[in-house]
């Protein structure tokens, strides 16, 4: 990003500053990404203290939505032509930028944004996120803000009783996100304080719960289905370990575990329960049936679309010219069905004989081995998870000591404060916390030799 010289919002003094006005998703797939986490155009004066965005023109182009947006700040005061002056050209490099084939008529016919809010709620709306959705999850954040800003427990409860409306499953799926965040971003206070509001939001609500209550049965038909695993999986163990479960959430996170098992004998076993089954029980088996079989059809439709758009996606990187460059350039849309399909293709490929094709997708498999190797810290972390015991942990570290600095224990202390959060083994953080400590004493002998 270029820098530019503006005025500070607050002090007027002169400010240097990162500034990005096109965001283009046909060049850069995190465009939308950067835009929408106004992490970019952000100044922070050093006289007066102001952080925060400045006025910059935009342009936003997303080509698979057909959108071009332009918004230019009504406060910089420049008149229309002079404005058309400076958004022209990005609007060129927009369009030079696109093969002939998708040049279409939006292109002709920008829209223009006169704030920079309904800049944002255009680029959601298109992607089926409306205003309404926007202001309930603002108004799900202001009410986490509140609860971590109370410190009496009696206080807190009662605002979460005013509140318990907007205590639902986005209020958690919201929480479990921001501390997540907080864990990769370091903030090992912010994700244990987060933590902390969740466990009292599952305790003192009723959406809560129900939460709690559908979580520890799925945890215990994990349990028994990973019981039955060992001790040999069948069908009819798999049905009644399905029957046992009461809640939606529970079977469809079992379905989506078991889908394999659930084939065309393992039906042809639940139908024959049904037709043996009396009166009293063959009710509860024909509605079991009837959520297996809605579940599976949605399961295999997910699959299958996932599966088409990895396969679109494989196409259009091998048809580029530097396979590489295209795999940085789309990863964030490359995932576990994107090196299925780049498998299933590959065979295919092999099947017809297609040399050429093969050859294209061996250089996709080739790069996307180079990027899935972990960083050499998480590699070095999980050699010392696996080691037998602390003599042979700080014989690993004496190997590797320079690997250990600031970036592996700010590493393990990030893996630690994630893992509290998602309330992994105990056993596991307690290694973990045992090897913070032998690494932290190891770089500070190491420093203090130096």
């Amino acid at each position: 990003m270029p820098k530019i010289q503006t005025k500070c919002p607050r002090c007027k003094q002169p400010i240097i500053t990162d500034v990005q006005i096109l965001f283009d998703m046909n060049t850069d797939p995190t465009a939308k990404q950067k835009l929408l986490s106004q992490g970019t155009n952000t100044a922070r004066c050093q006289v007066c203290g102001y952080e925060g965005m400045i006025s910059t023109p935009v342009v936003y182009h997303d080509p698979d939505k057909e959108l071009l947006l332009t918004y230019f700040p009504s406060e910089l005061g420049l008149p229309i032509n002079e404005q058309e002056k400076q958004i022209g050209p990005l609007i060129n490099q927009v369009v030079n930028a696109l093969p002939n084939e998708k040049r279409k008529g939006y292109l002709f016919q920008p829209s223009t944004m006169f704030t920079f809010q309904t800049l944002i709620d255009k680029v959601l709306e298109a992607d089926g996120i409306t205003k309404e959705m926007i202001d309930a999850q603002q108004k799900r954040i202001s009410l986490i803000q509140r609860l971590l800003a109370i410190a009496k427990p009696e206080d807190r409860l009662t605002v979460i009783n005013q509140d318990a409306a907007l205590i639902d499953g986005e209020t958690f799926t919201l929480l479990s996100t921001l501390i997540q965040t907080s864990a990769m971003q370091g903030d090992e206070e912010g994700a244990k304080a987060l933590g902390q509001l969740q466990s009292e939001l599952l305790k003192e609500t009723e959406f809560g719960r129900k939460l709690l209550a559908d979580s520890e049965e799925t945890q215990k038909a994990l349990k028994k289905l990973e019981q039955a695993n060992k001790e040999g999986l069948t069908r009819e163990k798999l049905l009644e370990i399905l029957g046992s479960v009461k809640s939606d959430s529970s079977l469809t996170t079992l379905v989506s575990l078991t889908r394999s098992g659930l084939d065309y004998q393992f039906f042809q076993i639940l139908s024959e329960r049904i037709e043996h089954a009396s009166d009293d029980e063959k009710e509860p088996l024909v509605a079991l049936r009837t959520k297996l079989l809605d579940l599976t059809r949605k399961i295999d439709a997910e699959v299958k679309k996932r599966l088409q758009n990895a396969t679109t996606l494989m196409d259009k990187i091998i048809a580029e010219e530097n396979v590489e460059q295209a795999i940085e350039k789309h990863a964030a849309e490359i995932d576990d069905y994107f090196t299925q399909a780049v498998q299933m293709e590959f065979e295919k490929a092999h099947e017809n004989n297609d040399l050429t094709r093969m050859d294209r997708i061996q250089k996709v498999v080739t790069v996307l081995d180079k990027l899935s190797a972990p960083p050499p810290e998480i590699e070095l972390i999980q050699k010392l998870l696996e080691a037998k015991d602390d003599d042979a942990r700080k014989q690993l570290l004496a190997e590797n000591s320079e690997k250990i600095d600031d970036q592996f224990l700010q590493t393990i202390t990030a893996i630690i404060a994630e893992g509290e959060s998602l309330n992994q083994s105990p056993e596991l953080i307690t290694v973990l916390q045992s090897i913070y400590k032998m690494a932290l004493r190891h770089n500070m002998e190491k420093n203090l030799k130096a």
